[in-house]
């Protein structure tokens, strides 16, 4: 089960939507207001991506506890 705060979409779902953003962004052609509703979307999905990245990050670190003691 979810955290509260945890994204119900994964970090593969959220890239490759991503990507899809970015694609048609770049392709131009889109209206002032569609433009910032994609740039919008796409800071969501970029919080999505940094959030299973610090995650991951997270679960490292508690799998090398004797790393994080050095230094």
């Amino acid at each position: 089960m979810n955290a509260p705060d945890e994204p119900t979409t994964t970090y593969e779902q959220a890239r490759e939507e991503l990507a899809d953003v970015v694609r048609r962004l770049e392709a131009g052609g889109l209206t002032l207001e569609e433009s910032l509703t994609l740039w919008e979307r796409g800071e969501e999905l970029a919080r999505v991506c940094q959030h299973w990245l610090d995650r991951a990050r997270e679960r490292l670190a508690a799998a090398a506890p004797g790393d994080a003691e050095e230094g």
